[in-house]
């Protein structure tokens, strides 16, 4: 019993440093933004300085009409003090309010987030911080590596620079994936391998991705634009395709596939349960030929304009991306195969409001017994309960 405990304090440790470096590496990239949008400002750099603010403000925007719509829905069941003074801005209070939750359960021994709509208002917090990484994060690290390449500036601490950036942003898709082990037992919830495993193949299938979208700006900058447009609109018509239910009111569902359109341009994120292994072959190979096609592109103009970028040489750029490529897809096809769980093999519990638990649509199992189900009837879930469902559900095939 003291051994549980032990190892339940240490677990809930971690999530609340891993909680807390969050907060702090939030702000410091509001520093930083200011600090770049200065510099462009000061160097007479206006064409980026207007592109880096308007990936700021759409960033912003997008985030403050999702945390609204949803934060919206739980405003009567606020029981954190931030929170409340917080109601106007609703992200920022979000992210405030799980770090007063997750510092009272640290202090007092508890667990909150087991007990009340905290756990929830996390894993919608966790999907914001998603939209935020790839509607700002990852067009800004395409933004300066290109700027890097166009004045020649690629050195050693340029290159640790850029691969930091790209580590936070599959450390945002992996904190994700760690807010979903939630509903495992507590020996898989406490497992941090597979989170590592996760983390890892999403940064060696980044990294080439957001690499050859810089190669291809830094030679042709006006023709990225044209290419996001083209393939985030057939995105979006994919993502119709899939009949998504994540949001309450239908017209809103399509900001949502908007949304997951921007995360699709970068990295693969599920938003359904049906026959997911073919849909990730069929947009892997996708995405491998429109890389492909951009890190062809980019040689041509090399060859084309030769010596005028010198310090990169095709022929070991391209192997060494698609490499990297490869590799990814190889360590995913492991997570899968060896750590990934499996609602039809582990006891997965489903969200709910009330004190107990009903078994959920999908053929997970729970903790409820026949007397608690015939005292709790399931009805339909609505609000952060129906988007934590979609989610498990979406997560868990």
């Amino acid at each position: 019993m003291v051994e549980t405990q032990e190892r339940f304090t240490l677990f809930h440790l971690l999530e609340y440093l891993f909680t807390l470096v969050g907060l702090l590496l939030f702000l410091l990239d509001i520093a930083l933004d200011i600090w770049t949008v200065v510099s462009f400002y000061q160097d007479g750099a206006y064409v980026y300085m207007a592109v880096m603010i308007f990936l700021l403000l759409g960033s912003s925007v997008l985030l403050q009409v999702f945390s609204w719509l949803w934060y919206s829905d739980s405003l009567d069941k606020i029981k954190t003090k931030v929170e409340t003074f917080a109601k106007r801005l609703p992200c920022i209070g979000r992210y405030a309010g799980v770090i007063e939750t997750s510092t009272r359960d640290v202090c007092h021994h508890t667990n909150s987030f087991t007990e009340d709509m905290a756990m929830y208002m996390n894993q919608d917090f966790q999907m914001l911080r998603l939209f935020e990484t790839f509607s700002e994060s990852a067009p800004q690290l395409t933004l300066m590596m290109s700027i890097i390449l166009q004045r020649g500036e690629l050195e050693l601490i340029t290159a640790l620079k850029i691969l930091t950036s790209a580590a936070a942003i599959a450390s945002s898709v992996a904190m994700y994936h760690r807010s979903m082990r939630i509903y495992l037992p507590e020996k898989h919830k406490m497992s941090w391998i597979s989170t590592g495993i996760y983390f890892l193949w999403n940064l060696l299938v980044i990294i080439p991705r957001v690499t050859a979208l810089a190669l291809f700006c830094s030679v042709l900058p006006c023709y990225i634009i044209a290419h996001f447009l083209s393939l985030w609109m057939l995105l979006v018509l994919v993502a119709w395709s899939q009949k998504t239910d994540y949001m309450e009111h239908r017209g809103w569902e399509w900001l949502f596939r908007a949304a997951v359109g921007l995360i699709w341009y970068f990295c693969w994120f599920n938003i359904t349960r049906k026959r997911i292994k073919l849909k990730m072959v069929l947009y892997y190979i996708f995405m491998a030929v429109d890389t492909v096609m951009l890190l062809g592109f980019w040689c041509w103009m090399v060859f084309e304009y030769a010596g005028c970028w010198s310090s990169l040489n095709p022929y070991v750029v391209i192997p060494t991306l698609l490499g990297l490529y490869v590799i990814g897809i190889l360590v995913k096809m492991i997570y899968y195969r060896c750590f990934h769980p499996n609602g039809d093999r582990e006891k997965i519990t489903e969200p709910t409001e009330g004190k107990y638990r009903r078994a959920a649509a999908y053929d997970m199992d729970t903790d409820l017994t026949p007397e608690d189900a015939a005292a709790a009837p399931a009805q339909p879930l609505t609000g952060v309960l129906k988007r934590s469902r979609t989610m498990a559900a979406n997560f868990y095939f």
